[in-house]
């Protein structure tokens, strides 16, 4: 069995000003890592996508059309640009709208085939009329709209372990009883204002990789249990490193291997298929995110092949 790993080159193509916080050069690392450890294209157990651009229509189906329409046409005001954290360029709209195709794709290998990893994706600050924190659209949000267009997809459950709270994907969902949101983040970090999620597993800072563990260990077979999704969207964010720049978490990288080896098993032992984000992760040299990213992968490996 093949795990079906979706890329596209124009998620590290954009210009940013130099000194810039986002680690948009991390893509191309991890995409370049994995062909060098692991081999893409050779690899028995490894199959890589290409995704198309979302349509604008469908963007438009979940965000407010005007905030759309002022978004790619650069008539956004400055101060909602400064929200976002981008600076405008056609280059940033064309990655945006071909990262949130990725995700809608990643849905569509998971659905076939039991898992599928994007090597991009889980913009969860993006709201129906704005966006925030390098979240333009919502491809989470988008992505479980479009699952349940699928056959036999009745709920859909986005686990959303980014260190940051999936405040845009909470807003957006709140009033769709098929679409369970479940955030697992740092209680005193962005965004101020947090939103309520389905469930909300809120940590401490200084949290440690035994706490972590063990607080979403307890929960996540519940919520399982509980709402038995028919396909899981897993945000595999590694901000809650204990080096990241924008976390304030303890956790190490054996347990984010831990963390992301409990979802993908937990899920598959129990027939869900997961589409997975490698979502956030800050480091001013971006080198150091891609082992971390990895693990899910090697998690993902490590599940398909029973290890």
């Amino acid at each position: 069995m093949a795990l079906h790993l979706v890329y596209h080159p124009i998620y590290s193509e954009l210009e940013l000003p130099p000194q810039h916080r986002y680690p948009i050069h991390k893509y191309r690392m991890l995409y370049q890592h994995l062909d060098q450890e692991l081999g893409l294209g050779l690899h028995p157990h490894l199959q890589l996508h290409q995704p198309h651009p979302i349509s604008i229509d469908e963007v438009k189906q979940l965000h407010h059309p005007d905030y759309i329409d002022a978004l790619f046409s650069n008539t956004l005001p400055a101060a909602k640009m400064r929200r976002i954290g981008f600076p405008w360029s056609p280059q940033l709209i064309e990655r945006t709208l071909t990262s949130s195709g990725g995700t809608k794709l990643t849905v569509d290998l998971a659905y076939q085939h039991g898992i599928g990893i994007h090597l991009s994706g889980g913009y969860h600050h993006a709201h129906h009329d704005f966006g925030s924190g390098f979240c333009l659209i919502n491809d989470l949000a988008l992505a479980a709209r479009h699952a349940l267009t699928l056959k036999g997809i009745d709920k859909v459950m986005i686990i959303d372990c980014d260190v940051h709270h999936g405040d845009g994907t909470a807003t957006l969902l709140a009033d769709n009883p098929e679409i369970i949101t479940f955030s697992v983040h740092c209680d005193k970090n962005f965004p101020a204002r947090k939103p309520a999620s389905d469930i909300d597993l809120a940590l401490p800072r200084d949290t440690t990789t035994e706490e972590y563990l063990d607080a979403f260990a307890s929960i996540l077979p519940l919520a399982l249990a509980q709402h038995q999704p028919d396909i899981v969207i897993y945000d595999a964010g590694v901000d809650i490193h204990q080096h990241d720049e924008l976390g304030y978490f303890k956790v190490c990288i054996d347990g984010i291997y831990q963390r992301d080896h409990l979802v993908l098993s937990l899920c598959r032992n129990a027939s869900i298929p997961v589409a997975a984000v490698v979502g956030g992760g800050y480091r001013s040299e971006h080198q150091h995110l891609v082992k971390l990213h990895a693990q899910l992968i090697y998690s993902a490996l490590d599940v398909l092949t029973q290890r």
